[in-house]
């Protein structure tokens, strides 16, 4: 006997028909509207969600709903913005450790959805205006472009952090950098801290002759873990991975990752999905600890 198809299949199917089925022209911007309602409470939904299967065997289907979606209104920045996360949020949790190319080309996407989205905030073609006018127009963006600023330097960066042997991509770093500062001024506790934790990784991946420093890496990544309230565990992951690997400190490594562990994922509901990921991640760079460091 056949199986049916589940619950879960059906409802992204209906997503789908109703963000690309053909239609009036006049109907697209309501249908969108009204299906980025709903995706708003998907999202929710999601980030609450535990199992990892689920969440890895939907997103792709999710995903072609916000390509539709950003087609029949492509002007939309919020929707731009969503999109932009979605594709970076895919790639990093499910992709990168297994598929650097594949994930190379999400956060492709998840960059031009994100710059995108910046225009729509009056930051036009930031990869290639000249540096001074570039930096003189992320200096007049305010707290209200703090997401878009924020997704944008972290997309582009996870981007060029994949796309190292071109010269190109490393060229445009320093507009990474300025971006992110700016966040951090506008507000340093986006995103549970976010912008502390990319300079924590910022400092600690770079070489000391290119502005490298582990100290004020140490110092991003604490401050990140305090704003975070002790919750986001996708920090100390980064932390383990980035200063106390860098460091030779097999002891702290440890310290870290089995305090993950010992962390509910499900402490804070909406953290659920991502500090998941965590927990996967906190055992497998254990596992890997005594080829690391002996």
């Amino acid at each position: 006997m056949r199986k049916r198809p589940s619950r879960r299949i059906w409802f992204w199917a209906a997503l789908l028909i109703a963000a690309l089925a053909p239609g009036c022209a006049g109907n697209k911007k309501l249908t969108v509207g009204a299906t980025a309602t709903l995706l708003e409470d998907v999202a929710v939904a999601t980030s609450k969600q535990s199992d990892l299967k689920v969440i890895e065997k939907g997103m792709p289907a999710y995903l072609m709903l916000m390509d539709g979606m950003v087609e029949a209104v492509p002007a939309n920045e919020r929707l731009l913005l969503a999109a932009a996360q979605s594709y970076a949020s895919y790639a990093s949790a499910f992709v990168e450790e297994k598929d650097p190319e594949y994930a190379l080309a999400l956060y492709q996407r998840a960059r031009d959805y994100a710059m995108a989205a910046l225009a729509e905030r009056g930051l036009q073609n930031p990869a290639t205006i000249p540096f001074e006018t570039f930096a003189a127009q992320v200096a007049a963006l305010g707290p209200k472009d703090v997401p878009y600023l924020f997704w944008c330097a972290a997309n582009w960066g996870s981007w060029i952090s994949l796309n190292l042997a071109s010269m190109e991509a490393l060229a445009e770093l320093p507009r990474v950098e300025q971006m992110m500062r700016r966040v951090l001024v506008l507000d340093e506790g986006y995103h549970y801290g976010g912008p502390h934790l990319f300079m924590g990784i910022w400092y600690a991946s770079r070489p000391p002759m290119a502005g490298g420093d582990l100290a004020l890496a140490q110092e991003h990544f604490t401050r990140a873990w305090e704003l975070g309230k002790h919750q986001f565990l996708m920090t100390q992951i980064y932390f383990a991975d980035y200063y106390a690997r860098k460091t030779f400190d097999k002891q702290l490594f440890k310290e870290i990752l089995n305090k993950v562990l010992e962390t509910p994922a499900d402490n804070v509901p909406e953290l659920t999905l991502l500090n998941t990921v965590a927990h996967r991640r906190a055992k497998q760079m254990l596992k890997e600890a005594d080829d690391y460091f002996d």
